[in-house]
């Protein structure tokens, strides 16, 4: 049966759109993370949605899984291909095309394996913008995003992914294809299908083009580094500059004084923006649709407000292009400095907003208690609850003797966050990885809805295996 599909497959992509050579599969047969190890049968690359649903269609009959694949930028393991599972790596990275951008519309038509960046640029041509944007974009792809309904650093102005689409394109299990590229901002004719791929991971069928919002693109951006007290001072400074600036903001993420400790020691980059240490930064950013100074005035008068009050104690503005980039990379090198301090164990989680102290507070006590010397390191997008809880080993102890500790690690932190009303998994998805977590969480009506939806449109359970339901 496998050299029959095969020879299949074959017939139909044409040699670019089949590859089984373990050379030419790795480039897609790897696991960002690198925690696990990718097996796929073999990686089929079709370059319209005809071959897309052609080759659903020829899996769905021989009974061969598929694991969609966009830019394979995912943390929890969504696009590995287990050993013995004989699946197919869908990888979509050819069908690229912007089909159409309406600037009067405000919208863009764009198929799955468009590359982030290149989305944004091309709406930046066109005085538009496309606001999703994350630390992959150079890498990721509008069917990934999706279909992990992706955040990042504008969700506080924008929404997730889920919330800039207007309609989709998605292959159903079986092969026939769904044509929902709509642009209507206003369609209430029944049920809004669109929602069932959105952030499924697919599981439930392949996202191959979508329609999505365009928004003006903003002509003054102004950038603020501010030193804070705690981390309920950061939440009070996103209130006042909230109402302060109008409404104006489109990142707050706060930093803890890891972020530059850490690169001092392990990147050599020793910038500090502020010279007198501070425990928490947040860098923060406005926008606005008008040029002009009013924008910066706005938000110097909400800064000082808030030194006055005691909710910062030091802030800088960026004053060019090179200034504000500098101060980005105090947010970047986290993740790297996570890699060089050798055993860390990293959660993606959201509470509501003004329980992100509570969170931050409670988990770092619980875990110092259980592990003399920890070194939490939470940061994030704090503007929407989503804080990066990552937890680096203490000095004292060997960073394999602490990864082995990490599913107590993760409990602990799980716990908490689930207690606070929050979420185990604010914009990475489940994949393989959290499915038992995602049991131990969810509403039982919850999961066994999920699993009636998957049931009726996937009974014979071909499309990414398991992921994200559990056993």
């Amino acid at each position: 049966m496998t050299t029959d599909i095969l020879s299949r497959l074959r017939n139909l992509l044409g040699p670019k759109g089949l590859l089984t050579a373990p050379d030419d599969m790795a480039p897609y047969a790897f696991d960002w993370r690198g925690i696990e190890t990718s097996h796929p049968l073999a990686v089929v690359r079709p370059a319209t949605t005809a071959e897309v649903s052609a080759v659903v269609g020829l899996c769905a009959e021989a009974g061969v899984p598929l694991i969609p694949q966009g830019g394979n930028t995912g943390l929890v393991g969504g696009t590995v291909a287990r050993a013995g599972q004989g699946a197919l790596l869908l990888n979509l990275g050819r069908m690229n095309r912007i089909r159409e951008l309406d600037p009067l519309d405000y919208t863009v038509t764009a198929e799955a394996g468009c590359v982030l960046a290149d989305l944004q640029a091309a709406s930046a041509a066109a005085d538009r913008l496309f606001p999703l944007s994350l630390g992959a974009e150079g890498t990721c792809t509008l069917g990934g995003n999706l279909a992990t309904n992706a955040g990042g650093i504008l969700t506080i102005r924008y929404g997730n992914a889920r919330d800039l689409v207007l309609g989709l394109e998605v292959v159903l299990p079986d092969g026939r294809v769904w044509n929902g590229l709509r642009r209507l901002r206003k369609d209430n004719t029944g049920y809004d299908l669109k929602h069932l791929f959105l952030g499924a991971e697919g599981t439930l069928g392949v996202i191959t083009a979508a329609t999505c919002k365009l928004f003006p693109r903003p002509r003054v951006t102004e950038t603020a580094f501010v030193a804070v007290p705690n981390p309920a001072a950061a939440v009070e400074l996103l209130a006042g500059l909230r109402g302060g600036t109008g409404d104006a903001l489109t990142a707050f993420e706060l930093i803890p004084r890891f972020a530059i400790d850490g690169a001092a020691a392990l990147l050599d980059d020793p910038f500090d923006p502020l010279g007198t240490a501070s425990p928490w930064y947040v860098l923060l950013e406005v926008a606005g649709g008008l040029p002009g100074p009013s924008l910066r005035d706005a938000l110097e008068g909400a800064l000082a407000a808030a030194m006055e009050s005691g909710t910062s104690t030091d802030a800088v503005l960026a004053e060019s292009d090179d200034q504000r980039r500098r101060l980005w990379r105090i947010r970047e090198n986290l993740p790297e400095i996570g890699r060089k301090v050798g055993g860390a164990v990293h959660h993606d989680v959201s509470v509501p907003v003004s329980r992100v102290p509570d969170l931050i507070d409670r988990a770092g006590a619980a875990l110092a208690a259980r592990w003399p010397g920890i070194r939490p390191y939470p940061f994030g997008h704090v503007g929407d609850g989503n804080i990066h809880y990552n937890v680096a080993r203490p000095v004292s102890m060997d960073g394999a003797a602490f990864l082995a500790e990490a599913g107590a690690v993760t409990r602990m932190v799980h716990d908490i966050v689930v207690d606070l009303g929050g979420s185990i998994s604010a914009e990475h998805g489940i994949g393989g990885r959290k499915r038992a977590e995602l049991a131990r969480f969810k509403d039982p009506v919850e999961l066994d809805l999920m699993r009636r939806i998957k049931a009726m449109l996937d009974p014979a359970a071909i499309m990414n295996p398991g992921k994200v339901l559990p056993d």
